[in-house]
């Protein structure tokens, strides 16, 4: 985790885990299976879940976002009262809400909470979940008006004076802020591989989250978006996502993965197969040529086999070194990803936190 050598971090600027949503809990873990398409909001499981987060060591959590979904920024007030230190990265797409209205909600829920809230911004991964909530637009558009956006978005939680804004997809007159958040807090984060998203990352956020990448590829990523926020005079912290499945020694965790990918491909092949098949990851795929949409449970299980074969597998220790790599090259935040089931599922998770906040094993502050 982000900390000094002594282990203690700053609660304004902290790592993530996936997520307190309002997904359950299941036998094949999220780490293994795409997410359903549709979810009920259950009020105990988000509160314990961001509770056991917090108590495990973990610093800060990311609510994710459907078109399906419960609001995320209603999910993060029910996590955020429920702890006291835990920090969440909201997850927030560009075209729901007017950025003034969705300023406000981040001001509001930053100082309700004490500062311990951030907006992770997107533009839709999937055409086919963004039109559900009426957004036609395609993803080169989606990447042009999002800067209009993010300035607009950007200015409402940090000017005091009244904003008059004419563009192409957005037009206020004497908007202006009737709070802002706490300051010195990391606010936007961004992703995106693309030239678009990277000079948007540069231009508006504090964090970029890196796409998943063999290691040099990651390292040239890094210097890529960094210097590209610094021709704009910023900086930017990387975050980067990582699957975990973690055992006593790696042999455990190895057969724990092969039972996670057997679990997960009873779970989404079966009867309830269709509610699987509708999922934005699988949308996202079939939009980009990586399956046949006519190939149904065939493309789920080609899905739950990539996600595994591309996880941290190992003990505690071994992913922990792993991770230092990432450290290495130039990763500040890593957000883990992975199924926490049992009891002796958290003490490996907690093993492994405690792995990272040694004083040894820090390379870049995490």
């Amino acid at each position: 985790m982000e900390g000094t050598p002594d282990g203690t971090g700053d609660p304004r600027r902290r790592p993530r885990r996936t997520p307190p949503g309002p997904h359950p809990a299941g036998a094949a873990g999220p780490a293994a299976r795409p997410r359903p398409a549709r979810a009920d909001p259950d009020p105990a499981y988000v509160a314990r879940t961001a509770r056991e987060n917090e108590e495990d060591g973990l610093d800060s959590a990311l609510v994710v976002q459907s078109s399906s979904w419960p609001d995320p920024w209603l999910v993060a007030g029910w996590a955020l009262a429920a702890t006291d230190r835990l920090r969440l990265a909201v997850a927030h797409r560009v075209g729901t809400t007017a950025p003034t209205v969705a300023a406000r909600s981040l001001a509001t829920l930053d100082r309700l909470s004490g500062g311990r809230v951030s907006a992770h911004v997107i533009v839709g991964s999937s055409d086919l979940d963004v039109a559900r909530d009426g957004d036609l637009l395609g993803k080169e558009d989606r990447y042009r008006r999002a800067g209009e956006y993010l300035d607009l978005f950007r200015r409402s939680l940090t000017e005091h004076q009244e904003i008059d804004f004419a563009g192409e997809f957005y037009t206020v007159r004497g908007a202006r802020a009737g709070l802002l958040p706490r300051p010195g807090g990391e606010l936007v984060s961004f992703g995106g591989s693309s030239p678009q998203g990277v000079d948007l990352a540069a231009r508006f956020a504090e964090v970029y989250a890196v796409c998943p990448l063999p290691l040099p590829d990651t390292r040239r990523r890094i210097a890529e978006v960094r210097a590209a926020a610094a021709a704009h005079g910023r900086t930017l912290r990387i975050w980067r996502h990582v699957t975990v499945v973690l055992g006593d020694t790696d042999e455990d965790a190895r057969e724990r993965s092969r039972r996670l990918r057997r679990d997960a491909l009873r779970l989404t092949t079966g009867a309830d197969a269709g509610r699987w098949a509708e999922t934005v990851q699988l949308d996202r795929d079939r939009e980009r040529g990586r399956s046949d949409p006519q190939r149904g449970t065939e493309q789920t299980a080609a899905f739950i086999r990539r996600s595994l074969a591309a996880a941290h597998t190992g003990s505690p220790a071994t992913v922990a070194a792993r991770i230092g790599l990432l450290r290495s090259a130039g990763v500040d935040i890593v957000q883990l990803d992975l199924p926490v089931e049992t009891d002796h599922d958290r003490e490996l998770r907690r093993s492994l936190v405690a792995r990272l906040r040694a004083p040894a094993g820090l390379r870049r502050g995490w």
